[in-house]
């Protein structure tokens, strides 16, 4: 799969927003905290000024979408794009069947190759949504590196790629070291830095690629790609580089992306809804909002500072995590898509009007409210307030009555009265509401099957 124009990105690949290019990638990079390590900044800040530069960054295909925390190398990938150079997006449809070693206690369960071919194609396609494939000398590639890694043969591999590789170097890595320290690791998993090595030498001879990134917990594997192409290629006629973005956490210790749940926020609306992410952006607590507008946004330097001082001056207003939400949730799900969900956050805290959200986005809005199911005809509003809200029956009857119980968003104000078949909001729910912020979901249970 290389690729340096898909033929039909999906829709919100079309929505790429249109930016200032950045003068100094280099100073852009280093205020938004994304500089951690590279191998000598005033030679790569040299060759960056000469002209366009090829880079590339590699996603293994570990889950069935990219997540959040992915998005850190892989808008800075755009980053450099906008600043004139030419980003290569690698999916790592070889790597993939090893499994990097990198930060693991224990040994990943190898993939079978449909499940690799099928994950592969799905982070490949999410790439694309984050980059300019537009013909020209900044145009984006795409590729995998089991284009080049599956007709080699294992003797081919090791006299052309393993030679070039000390043992005494290769247990050195911290990403080795760390794992015979703590019990071992296979010969296969051994093999995952020539791998790496071996794909960085092979984009700098289809493309001319000088340059990786990644996260900071790959500078071993970069850094053995450097060493792979200058031995091999000569090292006083290449220049090459390595560059690094920090492994971010937040205030709680949570890798960047993490839900409060312990679970990854994911790329893939059908594992991360767009209006579960909405959420989750507006609820980043105030010590990360500045770190994430930074990491995960293109907005540029006056609007974020001005943002910071939101955060410290007017806490209350969660403007900062308004905008995160926005920027994020557009760039990831299209502008359309934010309507609909800021029109979903708001009905369903009174705001607007719940009859007016389509099936889709009213279920991810009520996903993660309290929810109970009813068979047949509803019960009295009184025992689904109880049982909905978790009150006390005497407490939902005096809810109702005192006016602050709502369906549906409206008032409802005799605690015998049920509802109607023109009240299941898409044949399907009910929404109950107890004040401004305490909302539960009734959900009818479909008919058995005859």
């Amino acid at each position: 799969m290389t690729s340096t124009a898909p033929e039909a990105q999906p829709e919100a690949a079309r929505v790429l927003p249109t930016l200032t290019p950045v003068d100094d990638i280099l100073a852009d990079l280093a205020w938004r905290g994304l500089l951690a390590q590279t191998t000598d900044i005033e030679a790569l800040r040299r060759d960056l000024g000469a002209g366009p530069v090829t880079l590339y960054c590699g996603f293994d295909p570990t889950a069935d979408s990219l997540h959040v925390g992915s998005l850190v190398p892989l808008l800075a990938l755009r980053r450099f794009q906008l600043a004139g150079h030419r980003p290569i997006a690698l999916a790592g449809g070889a790597t993939g069947f090893i499994g990097d070693p990198t930060g693991r206690s224990a040994e990943r369960v190898l993939m079978t190759a449909d499940v690799v071919a099928d994950r592969v194609q799905r982070i490949a396609s999410q790439m694309e949504l984050f980059l300019d494939f537009a013909p020209g000398p900044t145009g984006a590639v795409l590729a995998d590196n089991l284009e080049w890694t599956a007709p080699l043969s294992a003797i081919d591999f090791l006299r052309d790629v393993g030679k070039h590789f000390s043992i005494n170097a290769m247990l050195a890595k911290e990403s080795v070291s760390a794992r015979l320290e703590a019990g071992g690791l296979s010969y296969t998993e051994f093999s995952y830095l020539l791998l790496q090595a071996m794909d960085f030498l092979e984009l700098y001879r289809r493309y001319g690629c000088t340059l990786q990134i990644g996260g900071n917990d790959q500078w071993g594997n970069i850094t053995a790609g450097l060493d792979l192409i200058r031995r091999v290629e000569g090292s006083d006629r290449v220049a090459v580089h390595a560059l690094t973005v920090p492994l971010v956490t937040d205030a709680s210790g949570a890798k960047i992306g993490k839900s409060t749940g312990g679970g990854n926020v994911w790329l893939d609306r059908a594992l991360t809804s767009p209006y579960a992410l909405y959420q989750h952006l507006l609820h980043i607590d105030d010590r990360d909002v500045g770190t994430y507008l930074r990491l995960l946004t293109f907005l540029d330097r006056r609007r974020v500072e001005e943002l910071d001082r939101a955060t410290a001056e007017r806490p209350q207003s969660r403007a900062a995590q308004r905008a995160l939400a926005e920027e994020l949730t557009a760039l990831l799900h299209g502008v359309d898509e934010l309507v609909r969900v800021q029109a979903a956050s708001a009905a369903l805290f009174g705001a607007g009007a719940l009859e007016d959200l389509d099936a889709v986005t009213l279920a991810a809005a009520l996903a993660e409210a309290p929810s109970t199911t009813v068979t047949g005809e509803a019960p009295p509003l009184v025992e689904l307030f109880a049982g909905g809200l978790g009150l006390s029956t005497s407490d939902a009857r005096r809810a109702v009555r005192d006016g602050g119980a709502y369906l549906n968003n409206r008032r409802m104000t005799d605690p015998a009265a049920r509802p109607v078949e023109s009240d299941w909001l898409h044949g399907r729910f009910l929404v109950l509401r107890r004040g401004k912020r305490s909302v539960a979901v009734v959900e009818r249970a479909a008919p058995p099957d005859d």
